[in-house]
């Protein structure tokens, strides 16, 4: 199970109180270890240690981390077979550390983020995994370098300053933007996904992180027919849910699409081969009440329905309250654990009462395994593949102009389609910086977006990759579900799964009017047919009760703002905010920048966590 790790290299031992109490939120029970200069400590709430020592290779190592395809590594290894099931996923990286060094991370399957201290070497090593499924922050101060899961931990180390980092702020206000390596405090970094690095004893600590993990290297699949590649993703996705199993009880996410389906009954199939209980399904989809839903939710409902009754998954319905909205409002939005969607907060109430102890999402198939294919059509058209080209536009049903246009404004930016589409469907299109304080916006500039321009299904896909949206969900449910006692899991970011999917031709996941072929292919006998063939991606019902919620919610954030001036108050146009506040129309149409306001400011006079 998931475990919360910190450690310094100069700060010595008496950092470690102050760690120790950052991280009580992590489990009870914590570990230490501590020689001269060094010092590691860790919390977990099970009976696998996160420490380990090597006393005769001069090596210790501790790390958060769930390693899969652990016979095979335990082979290559020279585990005993008696010694497999209860050797800890923090032992086999000491292991993996002792025999490749600083290459270990390449023959590591999993989620992990880990330090190694090398006693004769006086070396820090530190890696995350290649997706960024687990936390890892750090800082350098006075010569000094600590790191934990916790951004909370490094801020307790001595002399780590806690001064906001604006350009984090702005981007953050200002849009959906996220970084793979700044946090909203200019002295706490985050160790990129897939990257490593190397602190020296008695010299300058200037860490560099460096990629372990290249996608870009991802072989091309040799030629097979559609039917052969479902195959093979159809295996890879089973393996990938079979070893997120490990631990438990276990439970799913089930939105009706198509990755967290899959996700759901791949996992309940596997379960029942165990002779375990089938998992509990949590669905942000507020419960009926013996009600019908409204038509326009109707088909929302009916594609959870039809996946837990296949499966006879018990159900588990979200309620977003006004009380739990207020609870999220009054958290630090600089911390990682705010940037959890909202709806997610009732799942981990319901999770937790339920004793799960694992939660398996389907988060990242859209980036990969079940892109939609988009870089392929501007593809053709650079490529001079006329003749493919025209095939699509006629699989189109839809006039050569129109088609033809649409390419031209994929080819300038991938999302301008959309963006189109949103204006004709009347959505409201506000200017990105408009909730930022007039003053703050004169001196500060947000990161540029990240761009996911490129041509190709795979250029594509590896510039979403490397955006930093995906960790930044993993960052925030980790930092607020480990605290219940709850640890995600991804199967679709499984790193066998999306090297697959990188390796395949672009037909795989575009041909005609078909988008997401593979996965739909490949789940062609797992999940009910009008979930594995429908075509939509709104959900409604999910949405107006989110704002629902919020609408309900107003006076009472309202009072709490005229009671204190949040203290960064300086940072948003409150003049605006409090436009918005007051009309909940207003908050209708902008309920995005409005929540990552209030979220930001931080009420910290009334500020209380959830229960």
């Amino acid at each position: 199970m998931a475990a919360a790790i910190y450690g310094s290299l100069g700060a010595g031992k008496q950092s470690l109180a102050a760690a120790q109490s950052a991280l009580a939120g992590y489990g009870s029970a914590c570990v230490e270890w501590a020689r001269d200069d060094v010092a590691f400590a860790g919390r977990r709430r099970d009976a696998e240690s996160p420490l380990c020592i090597d006393g005769d290779a001069g090596l210790v190592a501790v790390a958060d981390a769930r390693i899969d395809d652990r016979n095979a590594l335990c082979d290559t290894l020279g585990v005993p077979g008696v010694q497999r099931a209860r050797i800890a996923d923090v032992e086999l990286i000491l292991r993996a550390f002792a025999k490749w060094g600083t290459d270990c991370p390449r023959h590591l399957l999993g989620d992990y983020a880990f330090c190694v201290w090398d006693t004769a070497k006086r070396v820090l090593f530190c890696a995350r995994d290649h997706i960024g499924a687990r936390p890892f922050y750090y800082a350098v101060a006075n010569g000094r370098f600590v790191f934990a899961s916790a951004v909370e931990a490094v801020l307790a180390a001595p002399d780590v300053p806690d001064a906001l980092d604006e350009t984090m702020v702005a981007t953050h206000l200002g849009s959906m933007m996220v970084s793979d390596a700044r946090t909203f405090f200019r002295a706490v970094r985050k160790l990129p996904p897939g990257h490593a690095l190397t602190v020296e004893a008695g010299r300058p600590f200037d860490p560099s992180p460096q990629r372990h993990w290249h996608p870009e290297h991802a072989p091309r699949m040799p030629p097979a027919s559609d039917d052969a590649y479902a195959e093979q993703c159809l295996e890879l996705c089973q393996r990938a849910v079979r070893d997120r199993l490990r631990g438990g009880p276990v439970g799913v996410h089930v939105s009706g699409g198509l990755d967290s389906s899959s996700v759901a009954v791949l996992a309940a199939r596997e379960l029942r081969s165990q002779g375990r209980p089938p998992p509990p399904a949590f669905t942000w989809l507020p419960a009926l009440d013996d009600a019908p839903p409204q038509p326009a939710h109707a088909q929302e409902y009916a594609l959870v329905d039809a996946v837990c009754a296949q499966e006879g998954l018990p159900i588990c319905h979200g309620a977003l309250t006004p009380e739990i909205v207020l609870d999220l409002v009054r958290l630090d939005g600089a911390l990682p654990n705010v940037h959890v969607h909202v709806n997610e907060a009732i799942t981990q109430h319901q999770a937790q009462a339920r004793g799960v102890r694992v939660l398996l999402s389907g988060w990242g198939g859209d980036e990969c395994v079940s892109s939609n294919g988009r870089g392929h059509w501007p593809h053709l058209l650079l490529r001079g593949r006329w003749r493919q080209l025209a095939a699509e536009c006629r699989a189109q049903d839809a006039p050569a102009w129109r088609f033809l246009g649409g390419v031209g404004l994929e080819l300038l930016h991938p999302s301008l389609p959309v963006r189109l589409r949103r204006l004709r469907e009347g959505r409201r299109n506000v200017e990105r910086r408009w909730l930022v304080h007039p003053e703050f916006v004169r001196r500060t500039k947000p990161l540029a977006a990240a761009s996911a321009r490129a041509l190709g299904v795979r250029s594509v896909q590896l510039a979403l990759l490397r955006v930093g949206h995906l960790a930044q969900r993993m960052e925030g449910w980790a930092a607020s579900g480990v605290p219940r006692g709850i640890e995600y899991r991804y199967p679709l970011l499984d790193r066998r799964l999306l090297e697959f999917a990188l390796g395949l031709p672009p037909e795989q996941f575009r041909r005609g009017e078909e988008i997401r072929l593979l996965m739909r292919n490949a789940m062609r006998t797992v999940l009910p047919p009008e979930v594995c063939w429908h075509r939509g991606k709104s959900d409604p019902a999910r949405s107006d009760a989110m704002v629902d919620a919020f609408c309900a919610a107003l006076p009472a954030i309202r009072a709490e703002l005229a009671a204190s001036t949040p203290r960064r108050a300086g940072y948003v146009d409150m003049r605006v905010l409090w436009k918005c506040l007051e009309d909940p129309a207003e908050f209708r149409a902008r309920p995005g920048p409005v929540i990552r306001a209030l979220s930001f400011l931080d009420f910290v006079s009334s500020a209380r966590k959830l229960a």
